[in-house]
């Protein structure tokens, strides 16, 4: 069997993934509207490429794109609604322009001149049919660039297997483990259930996290988990599935930099800060269950980001 070169592959699925937004199946809202006719879904767009943004970042974890940063492509719109969004103009309010896949194409070109050999689409799941003609574009340029795919968790297996041989490292949330809390925080009340599906399959093909000798991230799955006040994201169950579910070695990045931003500063449960002692508490959570693979943070300092401890030092 010949095997595609990624850019091949990435053309080779174009056709049937616009086909999808007839009636839009992409993601678990499963909308039904027809995005080639200009209508939209929960996600906001229509069949073009909408973009908040395409930069060098470096707030990401220490293994992607290490001391060069990554070429972030931030996509306009989103499939969840929550409160509590950190990205709230750009996921709820559609700040953004409608750009052409050649617009999209030169603009991260000119961002990995810069040296990081590192792509990060931040957000992308709904914009999938759209993007892929860039990202043709740029791996056929670029073969060997490591591609992020940078989510919610909010995924379709079926969407994602469009993406099975392309992306080299899934940085996926897990957010909530209660149904309940789901509904409540991102209208999603099936989040639960479709993070952990989406997990398996990203672990299905990319596997555990590796490194190369400058300790990049060359393939893999890093986890993101953001503790919330009153443990409303049910951190517990979330790391216990990490750890029994999920490949050994798979990566961890257990973040407590929430501050109530969006539609959380009034909200009666999400308006506080978290405090060091909820953090901490995540923290130990890590430890007891044996997940040595990823960081965590410092509540003084939410931005810097250290390895987690060998818990048996």
């Amino acid at each position: 069997m010949i095997r595609l070169d990624r850019a091949e592959l990435a053309r080779s699925r174009m056709d049937d993934a616009r086909a999808r937004l007839e009636r839009c199946d992409l993601c678990p809202r499963l909308c039904g509207v027809d995005r080639l006719a200009g209508e939209t879904g929960e996600c906001g767009t229509s069949a073009g490429l909408v973009v908040s943004a395409i930069s060098l970042h470096r707030g990401e974890e220490p293994a992607i794109g290490g001391t060069r940063g990554s070429c972030n492509v931030f996509m306009t719109g989103c499939n969840l609604h929550c409160v509590c969004c950190q990205n709230h103009p750009i996921s709820h309010l559609g700040v953004g322009r409608e750009c052409s896949a050649d617009q999209v194409t030169r603009r991260v070109m000119s961002v990995l001149r810069s040296g990081t050999g590192v792509l990060n689409i931040v957000t992308g799941t709904h914009q999938i049919p759209a993007l892929l003609e860039p990202l043709a574009a740029i791996l056929e340029r670029e073969p060997s660039l490591t591609v992020v795919w940078n989510s919610s968790g909010y995924e379709r297996v079926e969407t994602l297997r469009l993406l099975e041989g392309l992306v080299d490292v899934y940085l996926p949330d897990y957010k909530f483990e209660d149904p309940t809390v789901a509904a409540s925080i991102a209208h999603a009340p099936d989040y639960p259930r479709a993070a952990r599906d989406a997990l398996l399959e990203m672990a299905r093909q990319v596997g555990p996290l590796a490194l190369d000798p400058e300790g990049n991230a060359t393939s893999g799955l890093i986890v993101r988990h953001l503790v919330l006040p009153g443990d409303l994201a049910g951190t517990a169950r979330v790391l216990d599935f990490v750890a029994t579910r999920l490949p050994g070695g798979t990566a961890v990045s257990l973040m407590g930099q929430f501050v109530p931003a969006g539609l959380a500063i009034d909200h009666p449960l999400l308006g506080r800060r978290l405090t060091r002692e909820e953090y901490e508490r995540a923290c130990e959570l890590l430890l007891e269950l044996d997940i040595e693979t990823g960081w965590i943070q410092d509540m003084d300092w939410p931005e810097d980001a250290r390895e987690i401890p060998d818990p048996h030092i």
